[in-house]
């Protein structure tokens, strides 16, 4: 069994873990169990009523958070002509063509979210062995393989973030910091899992919403009553 460090359990011990908590109060509890000595980010955890097996119930898009994720994101861009002027102009901190996927195919990784105009993406297809184990791949189901360059910029600069279902059916994405104000953190759950209800693929029967839970960095999970979201 893994060891857990003193601060772990003395957060566990403030968590009842037989407990569903509403919202705020669980946005309150996340804060109290954060020991960390830097910002631990706040993560939401859904457990969805779908098979990831089957096409059809398959969960994937961006959505922009109302109050961000509190951390900058660094954007590469790979665009030509106007379309790099436009992307530059929206603040991307990089902006190329050849010389990007050369550095990248050299091990550069200075970046966390690359967008990229659809008539680069046969050249960026190319660096998909090296992308794609770190999800770093652009898609157009996420808004990042767009001839709208400044949109995509901008929205990833405000808090853009992807959600994905994983093959045993969960959902995990940043909602925030802990030094975030409760408020701000409970109206990016609230939006997130609105948005989450909203692209419920038709062919999921049942409880959607099963198990939904949130913990800060180095903190114990604590669950939250979505029964008002439940479909």
């Amino acid at each position: 069994m893994a060891k857990t460090g003193k601060k772990y359990q003395e957060a566990t011990k403030l968590v009842d873990r037989t407990k569903t908590y509403e919202v705020k109060e669980a946005v309150s509890l996340a804060k109290q169990t954060a020991k960390a000595n830097f910002d631990e980010t706040v993560e939401a955890a859904f457990r969805l009523g779908v098979d990831p097996k089957k096409a059809d119930q398959q969960i994937r898009g961006a959505f922009v958070l109302p109050h961000g994720t509190g951390k900058t994101q660094r954007v590469l861009v790979f665009a030509k002509g106007e379309k790099a002027k436009e992307a530059e102009a929206a603040g991307a901190d990089f902006v190329g063509e050849a010389e990007y996927i050369e550095k990248i195919n050299q091990g550069w990784f200075d970046f966390d979210v690359i967008v990229a105009t659809p008539d680069m993406m046969a050249e960026v297809g190319k660096l998909g062995r090296v992308l794609g184990p770190k999800g770093l791949m652009p898609n157009p189901k996420t808004g990042t393989v767009t001839f709208e360059v400044e949109k995509a910029v901008n929205d990833i600069k405000a808090g853009k973030v992807e959600y994905r279902v994983d093959k045993s059916a969960n959902i995990h994405v940043p909602i925030g910091k802990i030094s975030f104000e409760d408020e701000k953190l409970v109206e990016n759950f609230v939006a997130l899992t609105e948005q989450l209800v909203k692209v419920k693929p038709q062919a999921s029967k049942g409880v959607y919403m099963k198990n939904v839970s949130i913990a800060s960095t180095m903190g114990p999970g604590i669950k939250v009553d979505v029964t008002g979201f439940r479909k």
